[in-house]
């Protein structure tokens, strides 16, 4: 038995004896209640860093509480593993993508491991596993059968020099990342899955996810985007096309005065009349390298280019000249906008930086404006003026009028449209699951069948960074033959987005040994839905939507029995730490610095903002240097109590320092009291003792309510924290062995999820029998919160008011406030002042008061 808190020694020893036992695994169906406990799975990058450590701190608290509670916990844990940086990796250092992914993973879960976090690792796998991405190929082909994948035309960044796709994040300034190199636009065939099929659905179920933050609802409503209105069409002049756009503000179409264009829009150059040819090819190149989010800012200059033709507005007849605009996009209705400058302000500036006609079709209460007065768009509500027959009415009242009269004349329809677009998944990468696709010369597009599934990556490839995949250049890959007719074919060569690993881990975790199909419909049915989801809210509108969507289609496709993933979601805050910089040497680590010096030069450090933890600005600290130091438990506690989980945590070595200095504590109070703990029976029930066990209950059910659907994390350990000052205070243990038994025992058990190292060596040391994850959690005895109280006659002025019931040991200042609140009281000292309040404890009060 240990005499002093080794945390290295048995942290080691618990974390032997877990793996041993198999302790954290889950059993399908066990008769217990289930709780399925995920946290947003890692990309193997090589180290875990502090984010893991406060993320994956969390989880685990959840998942050893309800442990604790009787819950039968599935708390698994894997590997999003393909993506561009094993690539680059390949690339910089000569390593294959899959020998650094796998010696990461191998890295990463050793260091999980040491962190003592309950895991399930029975049910690990990594998504660049052929077993995993096996039944996303199956899951494919059924989509493609389903109609909810299919190829097209997109609009791509293209690298010349590296001769490659790039992803939006991948183009900086409207350049390559890797090469520098002006990136231009190209058209490529790309996959697409049917998201738009569940727009509606995945909308309207937002309204139903009471356990999601309202934050990452509220984006994925503004991400869907579901708009009501008219598409109407615009005949372009001297031609037989039109131009459809999508509008909310049908009541303003007889101000439409000029058609802006996304530069994008496939007519864009059909428009273009030859005179202005080479002005509308500048600027579609100057706007393709463009941020597309930036080009839609409210403070982003407004620039466009006339095409040289004209369309005509339904309603008025007039001619509009169709400009391109940068302010829009394609992704946005149909990639055309009826212009109308007097109630719109990006139109206002546009058409006055052109010279473009306004009319103004809604005339606000008050003074009639016109459009030499105007210094911006009127976008309120008014009366219709300049709209032949629909002058004089209200446009709320003309918007559906409008759109009654369009869609009679056939010139429009009301219409629904969503922000939403198909989700495109194709990638022009070698680290990725390969689409099960071939293309023969006679048969056309051919799914692979599912017997030849898994289309495994090969690993015999060159990866050289220029040239696109070098799966397209792979002939032991590409070449095969037509399972319809047996002719020589080319595989395809994309490979899948990385987030459709990641759309549909969690339901695997159910059954990730099945091989037989993707999922185990009777383990899916046991597990799913996830019952508490954590990670962070920066995927509110990729990872969690893709998720959902999944999820509707695998429903759909009679492989798991809920339309929604994730009952609960927690979104965590991140972990921040402030800057130091060097005059000389730049970004220092913590490391780097010697009493406020840089240990290089020793010129003085200046110490920066707080941000958050990022390697590029050194402001970071390596979870193994902190344990090797201090212990796991001292980080999961510090990482827990520093901060409520949802909110941002600062780094604070001082907060580690008294974490650690909090669990010497906690191990001196047990280790110093032991031979009293094994004298010690059931509580006493009078006394100092009593008191003690007052605030055990009340430790108990605070810490209960605090985890429990909470994540108060912090006033948790707080309240803890201070049971454990009123065991330092308790003045009489000899005397009641029995209290402070059941205060320790209570005070270890309370920390085990926090801190489960220290808690169950401290239980096997009270001669506990079992480990504390078997022990059960505690309930509080409503008996025991009972305070004893004092009927305390309360006069004023020496008249008798009333009575009040204050506890025994009630100070004066709460007995005073007490009776000072009570009714009978108080209104005989309305509008007086208290001059002195006598107290005889425990049976009267007199208030002297005058005025």
């Amino acid at each position: 038995m240990l005499d002093r808190y080794d945390a290295m020694e048995l942290e080691g020893k618990w974390q032997k004896i877990w793996a041993d036992t198999d302790a954290f695994r889950a059993v399908d169906g066990d008769g217990k209640p289930k709780y399925y406990l995920l946290e947003m799975f890692p990309y193997p990058s090589g180290r875990i860093h502090m984010g893991h450590v406060r993320n994956y701190s969390i989880g685990d608290v959840v998942a050893r509480f309800k442990r604790l509670q009787g819950y039968n916990v599935l708390h698994p844990m894997g590997w999003d593993a393909f993506g561009m940086p094993a690539e680059n990796a390949a690339i910089q250092h000569g390593i294959h993508p899959a020998k650094w992914t796998y010696e990461n993973i191998d890295n990463m879960r050793s260091q999980l491991k040491r962190m003592g976090l309950s895991y399930d690792w029975k049910r690990e796998f990594a998504t660049c596993d052929p077993d995993y991405y096996r039944w996303e190929q199956l899951i494919f082909l059924r989509m493609l059968e389903k109609g909810l994948a299919y190829k097209k035309k997109s609009a791509v960044n293209w690298c010349p020099d590296c001769r490659t796709v790039l992803a939006n994040e991948q183009v900086e300034d409207g350049c390559c990342w890797r090469c520098g190199s002006e990136v231009a636009p190209k058209e490529l065939e790309q996959w697409f899955f049917k998201i738009t099929e569940y727009a509606e659905e995945l909308l309207e179920d937002t309204f139903h996810l009471p356990g999601w933050p309202e934050p990452v609802l509220i984006m994925q409503r503004n991400w869907i985007g579901r708009s009501v209105g008219c598409e109407i069409d615009f005949p372009v002049a001297d031609s037989d096309r039109k131009i459809r756009v999508f509008t909310t503000r049908q009541d303003t179409v007889y101000g439409a005065t000029f058609m802006s264009l996304a530069p994008e829009h496939p007519m864009a150059r059909e428009l273009t009349t030859e005179d202005r040819r080479r002005a509308v090819e500048s600027f579609i190149g100057r706007v393709a390298r463009q941020d597309r989010l930036r080009r839609t800012s409210e403070d982003q200059e407004k620039e466009g280019v006339f095409t040289g033709s004209f369309c005509i507005n339904p309603l008025t007849g007039d001619r509009m000249p169709v400009y391109l605009a940068n302010f829009v996009l394609m992704e946005y209705g149909t990639g055309a906008v009826m212009a109308v400058p007097t109630h719109d302000q990006r139109d206002f500036e546009f058409a006055r930086k052109y010279d473009l006609p306004m009319r103004i079709v809604i005339q606000p209460d008050g003074a009639p404006r016109t459009t030499e007065s105007m210094e911006e768009a009127w976008t309120g509500p008014g009366m219709m003026v300049n709209s032949g027959g629909f002058d004089g009415v209200s446009n709320e009242e003309a918007k559906e009028q409008i759109a009654d009269f369009l869609q009679e004349k056939g010139l429009g329809s009301k219409a629904i449209n969503f922000r939403l677009r198909d989700w495109g998944v194709s990638r022009q990468r070698y680290w990725g699951t390969p689409i099960p696709v071939v293309y023969c010369d006679s048969c056309g597009m051919v799914p692979v069948p599912e017997k030849d599934l898994p289309v495994v990556l090969p690993t015999n490839v060159e990866l050289t960074g220029e040239g696109g995949s070098p799966l397209a250049r792979s002939d032991d890959f590409l070449q095969t033959k037509c399972p319809r007719c047996g002719a020589p074919v080319r595989r395809e060569s994309d490979t899948f987005d990385t987030f459709v690993e990641s759309s549909w881990y969690f339901a695997r975790y159910a059954s990730p040994h099945e091989d037989a199909r993707p999922l185990d419909p009777e383990a899916v049915a046991y597990w799913m839905p996830v019952d508490q989801y954590i990670g962070g809210i920066e995927h509110a509108v990729m990872h969690l939507l893709y998720a959902r969507f999944f999820t509707k289609v695998l429903n759909d496709l009679g492989m798991v029995n809920v339309r929604e993933p994730f009952a609960n979601l927690l979104t965590q805050g991140m972990v921040c730490m402030e800057t130091r910089q060097c005059p000389e040497h730049g970004w220092l680590f913590p490391e780097d610095i010697e009493n406020g010096r840089c240990s290089v030069c020793g010129r003085d450090v200046k110490v920066g903002r707080i941000e958050k933890m990022s390697k590029s600005k050194k402001n970071v600290v390596d979870p193994d240097h902190l344990i090797e130091r201090y212990g796991a438990d001292t980080a999961r506690l510090f990482s827990l109590f520093a901060a409520p989980p949802e909110k941002d945590l600062e780094w604070n070595e001082q907060g580690v320092e008294g974490c650690f200095r909090f669990l010497n504590r906690v191990w001196r109070a047990v280790y110093d009291n032991l031979d009293i703990v094994q004298r010690g029976k059931s509580p006493e029930l009078e006394g100092p003792a009593r008191d003690l066990r007052r605030q055990v209950h009340r430790t108990i059910r605070k810490v209960t309510g605090d985890i429990d659907g909470r994540f108060h994390f912090n006033t948790a350990i707080a309240s803890i924290m201070e049971l454990v000052n009123a065991i330092y205070s308790f003045q009489e243990k000899d005397r009641y062995p029995g209290a402070l038994r059941e205060a320790l025992e209570m005070v270890v058990l309370l920390l085990a999820p926090f801190v489960p190292h220290i808690s169950e060596e401290l239980w096997s040391i009270m001669g506990r029998s079992g480990t504390i994850a078997e022990a059960g959690w505690p309930t509080w005895d409503e008996a025991a919160l009972t305070e004893e109280e004092n009927l305390i006659v309360v006069q004023v002025n020496g008249k008798v008011r009333g009575k009040i019931s204050v506890p025994a040991d009630a100070a004066e200042d709460l007995v005073r406030e007490t009776a000072m609140a009570d009714p009978n009281v108080a209104r005989f000292m309305e509008g007086k002042t208290l001059r002195k309040a006598i107290l005889v404890p425990g049976r009267l009060l007199n208030l002297v008061v005058s005025g």
